[in-house]
């Protein structure tokens, strides 16, 4: 495939499109709305997995990029420069994340249409997919920050309005906005970054800032009495913190789930969440620059445990799978704070399929679910129970994304999460400041195993605790647009297309390195790599040889240590495996001695820690503390302040002050005008000319004969005196 603007933009332009389109036909057919929708973005799954196949399987060396531009606008003029070009980026990374959006997308597309299909704004639903899908994907295309930048706002538009789907529901509409403006705090932040970037070098491109790493351009740059390079990677960081809901800015998240479930699906997996991860590893260079990876892995630490201990008293379905997303987030900045580059973005990857499948699954059991006195559908696990052979397809999805997300081996959530721990648990020997987030991060993996595997046991098993709604949940049925998505995505939770090594740390292996493309393809850039690249017109063909490249080598992984550190690295990863099996495997017996053989009872336990159980409720007090703290007690205060000073100060002397001015110099001008202009300047020079020139003239001019004599005898007598005395 020659990479040209037939070949690139159509996985973009499909789904926007379709967006457009939609836009005016949806109220006329809303079926043809779907179907547009669905069939664009298969399409754009194809050309997505064409682009893969090129990049992954030794097509190209795993060094190769694409990238090609335009110039979006031109202002320079008299020797001042000032151009804006936008363009397509693409590499390995890219070239994953294409297929993963696409095609994670595609199957959320297709259960949709089941979903919604008795759904009011059913086609609506469907126009807000294709935006936010395409502008994910746009996010993913981008060479620069600021083309990210657009399409990570046109983003929170997009997740503002499908978590307010159902805005005639005043916790909907309270939710949109709460995600709306936390995330903003972020993208703030962010924005800073972007300019302080551009402030220095003159641009924000990828590549010309990993070059500007490279020729030192960023050393001696200061911003506010730090480092130019740690202020940046701080705020661009920022923008992850919001975007993929890191503390102290995860509060949004959970109450994402007031969307339709297939979209909660599309934000807690394929898209926004994965923007902000996506964003700290294409910007890595910079904050390992900066300094700031201790602090960013001790921010994923704190987040992955957190979020964990707080799924522990979850009893909404929805809600123990948006604090997971939370927690699994927490893993993949947790990872990249500790240089586990590939092992960060591998876990976005296969906590995308896992976290879709999930949703999914539990948009299942939801639909199935009715409670025939409310006339709602039932999310209450407490309600549920005996499922298992009510939903089997469901349920067996459900379970083996269940074990990936526990990290229970021969699954990718072992593969990759415990790669992370792995490399965490390295740096932690190497440097004492990683042991908090290594502990908090392998105390979060155990609680994983047991809030899931909770949640399990509580839907799934046992007898059911709602006669009713269980009574009237009909057996499922093998269903296209159903559970078939559930079970493809099911499929690739095993570990086995992410590794070669079934237990993730390469202890044992088959098939040889080849099964490790992941490990061996997926590099963080290398800056000084980057101080000599070529670019291309977007409307032109790639024609650099491709001979030249060498081809994708699936050689052992090289970290670039001396033999001693290697061997701990080694040592480290299999500690960490090791570690990792029995903290998972305790936390799956606990839930198991809990809620199957009921060996011990969760009340009790509730009951003896009633204080820290009340603190888990509600969410350690921090929507209390932004809420009742930060904006009642410090903005609004503020508010008024800016208030008082807008009306009693500005308003009063400035605006109104101005007023009497105003006032006061209208009265003079109207003064002048009245008597200076009118009455002497008009009404004088009228009554010259009508009172004086007039009658005068009328006096001379009267035409009586013994006047003009008189006239002519007085200028006579004048010539003759003249005359006389000359």
């Amino acid at each position: 495939m020659e990479y040209t603007i037939f070949t690139i933009l159509p996985i973009f332009l499909l789904p926007f499109l379709a967006f457009v389109l939609g836009s005016f036909i949806v109220k006329r057919s809303e079926k043809l709305a779907m179907a547009i929708s669905t069939v664009s973005i298969f399409v754009s799954f194809l050309f997505s997995a064409k682009i893969f196949s090129d990049f992954i399987f030794s097509q190209f060396s795993k060094d190769y990029y694409i990238h090609k531009y335009f110039n979006w606008f031109d202002l320079s003029s008299q020797g001042l420069e000032f151009s804006v070009d936008l363009g397509i980026y693409i590499d390995n990374m890219a070239a994953v994340m294409l297929l993963m959006v696409t095609g994670v997308a595609t199957l959320i597309h297709v259960f949709s249409i089941w979903y919604m299909a008795d759904d009011k704004k059913y086609g609506k639903f469907f126009v807000y997919l294709s935006l936010f899908t395409s502008a994910m994907i746009g996010l993913v295309l981008s060479d620069n920050l600021l083309s990210l930048f657009i399409f990570w706002e046109i983003m929170g538009f997009c997740s503002y309005s499908l978590i307010g789907f159902y805005h005639e529901k005043e916790k909907a509409g309270e939710a949109s906005l709460k995600a709306f403006m936390t995330t903003r705090v972020g993208d703030v932040i962010f924005l800073l970054g972007i300019v302080a970037i551009w402030g220095v070098i003159g641009t924000v491109n990828y590549v010309d800032i990993y070059s500007a790493i490279a020729n030192g351009v960023f050393e001696g740059k200061m911003v506010l009495g730090i480092s130019l390079a740690t202020f940046a990677g701080f705020c661009i960081f920022a923008g992850t913190v919001g975007k993929s809901a890191q503390f102290p800015l995860q509060v949004w998240l959970p109450d994402a789930m007031m969307g339709p479930t297939p979209c909660s699906a599309l934000i807690h997996a394929a898209t926004m969440v994965a923007a902000g991860v996506y964003l700290s590893l294409r910007m890595y260079p910079l904050m390992e620059l900066g300094g700031i990876t201790p602090f960013i892995a001790c921010v994923g630490g704190l987040t992955a445990f957190g979020a964990a201990t707080i799924a522990l008293v979850q009893t909404d379905l929805k809600a123990v799978l948006a604090y997971s997303t939370i927690s699994q987030l927490g893993y993949m900045v947790l990872g990249v704070g500790v240089g586990a580059y590939n092992a960060a973005f591998m876990h976005l990857i296969t906590h995308a399929i896992f976290k879709a499948c999930l949703f999914l699954s539990a948009g299942s059991v939801i639909h199935s679910l009715h409670d025939h006195q409310t006339h709602d559908h039932v999310q209450e696990m407490p309600r549920m129970g005996g499922l298992k052979t009510k939903l089997p397809l469901t349920f067996l999805a459900m379970m083996a994304c269940t074990l990936a997300i526990s990290g229970v081996p021969l699954f990718s959530g072992f593969v990759s999460k415990d790669r992370i721990l792995g490399d965490a648990l390295y740096m932690a020997m190497t440097n004492k400041v990683y042991w908090v987030a290594y502990l908090l991060g392998a105390l979060g993996a155990g609680l994983t195993a047991f809030y899931m595997f909770r949640m399990m046991f509580l839907t799934f098993f046992g007898a059911p605790r709602d006669e009713d709604v269980y009574k009237h949940c009909h057996k499922e049925s093998l269903k296209w647009n159903r559970n078939v998505p559930l079970l493809l995505l099911s499929i690739f939770t095993l570990g086995i297309f992410f590794s070669g090594s079934p237990s993730g740390q390469g202890i044992v292996k088959f098939g040889g390195e080849k099964y490790e493309w992941f490990k061996v393809l997926m590099v963080k850039p290398i800056p000084k790599n980057f101080t000599t690249y070529s670019k291309e017109k977007l409307s032109t063909q790639d024609n650099r040889d491709k001979i030249l490249w060498p081809k994708s080598s699936y050689e052992s992984h090289d970290y670039g240590l001396n033999e001693e550190d290697e061997h701990r690295l080694h040592t480290a990863h299999i500690i960490s495996a090791i570690a990792s099996v029995v903290i998972a495997s305790i936390g799956i017996l606990i839930a198991f001695l809990m809620y199957i053989r009921q060996s011990f009872s969760s009340e009790r336990i509730i009951s003896r820690a009633a204080k820290f159980y009340k603190i888990l409720v509600n969410k350690y007090y921090m929507d209390h503390f932004y809420i009742k703290i930060v904006i009642r007690r410090g903005l609004l205060k503020f508010n008024r302040l800016l208030a008082n000073f807008d009306l009693g100060i500005y308003d009063r002397y400035a605006i109104d002050g101005w007023e009497h001015i105003s006032r006061y110099c209208y009265r003079i001008a109207d003064f002048f005008d009245r008597y200076a202009v009118d009455k002497i300047g008009v009404d004088g020079f009228g009554f010259v000319i009508k009172d004086v020139l007039n009658k005068g003239l009328r006096f001379l001019l009267a035409g009586k004969v013994q006047f003009y004599f008189i006239v002519l005898f007085l200028v006579l007598a004048f010539y003759m005196f003249r005359i006389s005395t000359a």
